[in-house]
């Protein structure tokens, strides 16, 4: 801390009980007012020997437990302790972390030991990543609660120009608002999301994404294509999320095609 100018990165290590969101929104934040600091991704390591009886772990109240949202959280997964679990054990590990986050990095290790070139510059939330994200987004895939947990990773495409301002409140109501119920009448709740949008009469092709109740919406470098079908591909990581009620819900309240509210979204009706 006694050196002058400037730091070329930082590192933070938060504890392994700490929700990563809430020191994550800080820096997010940070970077909006101007500050030299910005947000580069989120890293999850999960003890491999351990890592499955923290992800099972249930809370009272149906509360989500600390290890899955962490794991929910991340851009990068990695996995250590490696050497020290049967083949079989690793691999119902890893299914466990991808039916959770369908988004993230998986690397597997041993004593801790990770090329720094994987787990530096990630530019996870900046304009930068909307590049590479084009290409993972095409290949992410929906999944399926693990372990008794109701976390997924939901995704879908939409076809058509996305309206600015009906976006917004798409994404306030599912993260200020939190009013949007699956078909079963379950609260959703998003922990993480992430997508690219077409939004009407701009050139490039945007990214949205939200940490808990903040989001952002960024150009890319990416400019569409005068012949090209503009389209929508966003990914949802949280709680009882019901993909088809929330396609419908972004086809009716955001896209030109969309022509009638669904009653999915209620004012008034806060989850609790």
């Amino acid at each position: 801390m006694q050196k002058k100018g400037k730091f070329d990165y930082i590192l933070l290590e938060t504890t392994g009980l700490a929700d990563p969101g809430a020191v994550a929104s800080m820096f997010w934040v940070d970077a909006e007012l101007g500050s030299d600091i910005y947000l580069d991704g989120i890293v999850t390591v999960v003890d491999s020997k351990y890592g499955l009886k923290h992800l099972a772990e249930e809370k009272a109240d149906g509360l989500i437990n600390e290890a899955t949202r962490q794991v929910a959280l991340a851009d990068l997964i990695i996995i250590n302790k490696t050497d020290l679990v049967p083949a079989e054990d690793l691999s119902q590990l890893r299914t466990a972390i991808r039916s959770i986050n369908g988004l993230g990095k998986i690397l597997e290790t041993q004593r801790s030991r990770v090329d720094l070139s994987n787990v530096l510059d990630l530019h996870a939330f900046d304009g930068l990543s909307g590049i590479s994200l084009q290409k993972k987004l095409q290949h992410v895939s929906a999944t399926q609660p693990h372990l008794d947990q109701n976390i997924v990773t939901v995704t879908f495409e939409a076809p058509g120009n996305a309206k600015e301002e009906s976006l917004n409140v798409f994404i306030q109501n599912l993260l200020w608002e939190k009013n949007v119920r699956s078909k079963d009448g379950h609260c959703m709740e998003v922990i993480r999301l992430k997508g690219l949008v077409s939004i009407k009469d701009r050139a490039q092709q945007m990214i949205v994404q939200g940490v808990h109740e903040l989001y952002d919406l960024e150009e890319t470098p990416v400019s569409w294509d005068d012949d090209a079908q503009r389209t929508n591909r966003l990914v949802f990581i949280g709680k009882n999320l019901d993909k088809d009620v929330l396609k419908q819900l972004f086809m009716a309240t955001v896209t030109e095609t969309g022509k009638q509210r669904t009653t999915h979204s209620k004012e008034g009706q806060v989850c609790p």
